[in-house]
């Protein structure tokens, strides 16, 4: 270990990986989403609730995936863990590429084919519903072996920024690697649909899942536990360790258990653990919906393809307002800093500012006639409000558990997100086609714009609900003592 001086800043290293894993993360994420309407949904005789099938097994394998893959984590421990989460999710994007070719051999018989000879021999089958469902089913099976990878990106991330920042610093570095998903969604449609029109949307999987595979030849090479680390020196150690020096009991207590282990079990016997596990699940699904839907929605209302200039700016923009999140993970540090509050009460009062910005939703719809750039600001702001939120959600695991568990909690909370995430998917597909046949009315509204609007009243209102539960399950900082 290097000499006592000034202090290294290795953490901001690592702050940097987990940040460009998460932006990889969610470029494989959207893939799907900027390709089905334009791509693929012409060559398989996709409808809404098709995609909003894969989009809910998705959500569901990922839901059922977090449940283990932080007891995973914890148990491979940081690197390890990380390494075979991506490596998995990447492999699996890449498998999207071939959904194809398997749709050619099952319903042509034609296997050794290439990704126009598949394309040609499904158009020639003429057999609609079959192409459908064998499809969809590729798809669901390649989406499932991504949901098992991706799992691991975040219970792993939340892990490594324990083991590196102090919990006063934990919000912010949180929300640094998770503005990544902004990153990702920002990159995506200015590549990914030039991709997919100019190579085919085969390609599209196949280049970015590709990235993942780099990325872990860097980490091999970057990750090693801060006290074996030669690039951190005794300075930012003791920084790192800082919490160790405070002398409230409770905090004492705390730092003993670290090395202590929690059973699955018992996990949920804790108000903390159901508290976290609300706020995912209450919240993640409206991060999801924009996630897959916004593209969709474009083209469907506005009939903007994913591969209009216009509709790649405008969810281009969209993302770069969502990137007003750093500020917001900012903001806990402040109250913990400058106001003397305990990190969860700090983190508490910052997420319920964050929960009124999603309220602006309510008028997307009603404004959107004027032009669809409102409905997009006012988005943006939303998805910005949802980073902020979810970063210090996320840190407040850290608050009140140990060391140990970090991982574990992580994927609890991420399999409620999940499950909220399905709901939402599978609904708004079968919601959006239900609004285009019976061109249904709400509040002034007709067909699919009606659709949109009922989800996004949804949406609008769910931060402030979990917040108010969150806060009733665990009114007051409590840290866990094993």
């Amino acid at each position: 270990m290097k000499t006592q001086g000034k202090m290294t800043n290795y953490r901001w290293v690592i702050c940097a990986m987990l940040f460009f894993a998460t932006t990889v993360n969610y470029l494989d994420r959207q893939v799907l989403s900027l390709t089905w309407k334009d791509f693929i949904a012409p060559e398989f005789h996709w409808t809404n609730s098709h995609y909003g099938y894969i989009t809910m097994f998705f959500t569901g394998f990922y839901a059922l995936c977090m449940l283990f893959a932080g007891r995973f984590v914890d148990w491979m421990d940081t690197k390890k863990g990380f390494l075979w989460a991506i490596g998995i999710w990447s492999a699996g994007a890449c498998l999207h590429a071939f959904c194809g070719i398997g749709t050619s051999g099952i319903v042509a018989g034609k296997w050794l084919v290439g990704f126009e000879g598949a394309k040609e021999a499904i158009a020639a089958a003429g057999t609609a519903g079959r192409i459908i469902n064998i499809s969809v089913l590729f798809f669901i099976l390649a989406r499932a072996v991504l949901a098992l990878g991706e799992a691991g990106n975040f219970p792993a991330a939340i892990k490594a920024t324990a083991e590196y920042f102090p919990k006063k610093d934990r919000g912010f570095a949180t929300s640094i690697f998770n503005s990544g998903a902004q990153i990702g969604a920002l990159l995506a449609p200015l590549s990914i649909p030039i991709i997919a029109k100019y190579y085919g949307w085969e390609m599209s999987f196949l280049i970015i899942g590709v990235l993942g595979f780099i990325w872990m030849g860097f980490w091999i090479f970057v990750y090693k536990k801060p006290e074996a680390n030669p690039r951190v020196n005794k300075s930012e150690l003791a920084y790192i360790h800082l919490d160790e020096e405070v002398k409230n009991p409770d905090e004492i207590e705390v730092e003993k258990a670290q090395t202590q282990k929690l059973s699955f079990a018992d996990c949920f016997k804790y108000k903390q653990t159901w508290s976290f596990a609300f706020g995912k699940f209450i919240t993640d699904g409206v991060w999801w919906f924009f996630l897959f839907w916004v593209p969709a929605y474009l083209s469907s209302v506005y009939n903007m393809p994913s591969s209009d200039p216009k509709a790649q700016i405008a969810i281009f923009t969209l993302y770069g307002i969502s990137m007003l999140s750093l500020i917001g993970g900012y903001l806990p540090t402040y109250f913990v800093e400058k106001k003397k509050m305990n990190p969860y009460a700090g983190r508490m009062r910052a997420m319920l500012i964050f929960a009124f910005f999603p309220l602006l939703v309510l008028s997307a719809q009603p404004l959107g006639h004027i032009s669809y750039w409102i409905p997009i600001i006012i988005i943006g702001i939303a998805g910005a409000a949802h980073q902020a939120w979810s970063a210090n959600i996320f840190s407040t695991i850290g608050d009140m558990f140990p060391k140990s568990a970090i991982a574990t909690i992580t994927g609890i909370g991420g399999m409620a997100g999940g499950v909220g995430g399905m709901i939402i998917n599978l609904g708004s597909g079968k919601l959006f086609d239900y609004s285009i046949e019976s061109n249904m009315s709400f509040l002034g509204f007709k067909g699919i714009d009606a659709g949109y609007f009922i989800i996004f009243c949804i949406c609008s209102v769910a931060y402030l609900i979990g917040w108010i539960v969150m806060k009733a399950l665990v009114p007051k900082y409590k840290p866990i003592i094993i």
